[in-house]
């Protein structure tokens, strides 16, 4: 490890992880790669250090036990893409999700969180050191420059940003080395920090549409009315009634006023309903789907793995293991 004060070295040891003689295949090769042993779980950690500027980390592990993280992360900012994980942030608490794009500010406060046993934590992410956004992007951009941490603040958790994605997928798949490795991180690194800057100038731009006090208690009446009737068959000219809106007209408002369409709220309400039915209950699968308004099987399963990332039976046999297991 390249850090100087050897912060990640001794959190991996601590972790029960051991530092690999090798990259494995399935890794970029420049980097260094950290497998854990069996007393922890399996898995490794990939980590690239560019000097005091930025790092990249590519998590691919799973806990053999529910595992509490308590660590303070370093005065940095990073952004990354989870396709896995399962688990609560206790400080504040709220659910971790999977397939998400999420920011963490170190430097701040302490990082805790419960981490959820067998469930791989799948993720890449970049982070950046005061060294690169106080010092680089003033020589790099010079007027234009702004402080960062607003805009990776108004990240903080989001489905919806398809070209960070698509870069943080690159860079896991990416197999080159030496100079040219260099070359590519250093732009890469650049590239996905001038996305941050641009999404939070759109974000901007839309917290400008203020929408009268009258649209939003509508929308507030409509959402609750989806909260009690998200397993019936709820179409857009029903719910444009219900808030007195033209369709139009309420597809707009609804993306401004919750950041997201009608169609991926509903799901998410179903989805949430299911997660509750399956590890409360002893439905059958295919009625669970019924009950939150799917009428196939299999399209449930779908929707349920793409969301929560694992499929409808899998999510129930692990919750069950995790209730009867001794606290």
């Amino acid at each position: 490890m390249k850090e100087k004060n050897g912060y990640y070295r001794e959190l991996f040891e601590e972790m029960h992880f051991k530092q690999c003689s090798i990259v494995p295949d399935k890794f970029p090769p420049e980097g260094e790669c950290w497998k854990m042993t069996s007393e922890g779980g399996d898995g490794y950690y990939w980590f690239y250090e560019a000097g005091d500027r930025y790092n990249i980390k590519i998590h691919d592990f799973w806990f053999r036990e529910d595992t509490v993280l308590d660590m303070w992360i370093p005065e940095a900012l990073s952004v990354t893409w989870y396709e896995s994980i399962a688990g609560e942030e206790l400080n504040p608490y709220r659910k971790l999700n999977c397939h998400v794009v999420k920011s963490f500010l170190g430097g701040y406060e302490p990082f805790r969180a419960l981490i959820h046993r067998n469930v791989p934590i799948r993720s890449i992410g970049i982070e950046y050191r005061p060294a690169y956004y106080e010092s680089y992007l003033k020589e790099q951009f010079g007027d234009i420059y702004q402080n960062p941490t607003d805009a990776f603040r108004s990240i903080d958790e989001t489905a919806d940003f398809p070209e960070m994605i698509q870069l943080l997928r690159q860079l896991w798949n990416y197999q080159g080395e030496g100079l040219s490795a260099t070359l590519h991180y250093d732009a890469k690194a650049a590239e996905a920090l001038s996305l941050v800057f641009e999404r939070h100038q759109k974000l901007n731009k839309k917290k400008k549409i203020q929408l009268p006090d009258t649209d939003q208690a509508m929308l507030n009446s409509l959402a609750a009315y989806i909260g009690d009737h998200y397993a019936d068959q709820l179409t857009i000219e029903m719910l444009a009634k219900i808030a007195c809106m033209g369709t139009t007209k309420l597809k707009r408002c609804f993306k401004i006023y919750f950041e997201c369409t009608i169609a991926d709220y509903i799901q998410q309400v179903r989805i949430d309903q299911a997660e509750h039915l399956l590890a409360y209950t002893d439905l059958p699968i295919g009625e669970v789907a019924k009950a939150v308004g799917y009428t196939a099987a299999g399209h449930f399963a779908s929707r349920f793995c793409k969301m929560k990332g694992t499929l409808p039976m899998e999510y129930r046999k692990m919750m069950r293991e995790r209730q009867t297991s001794p606290v």
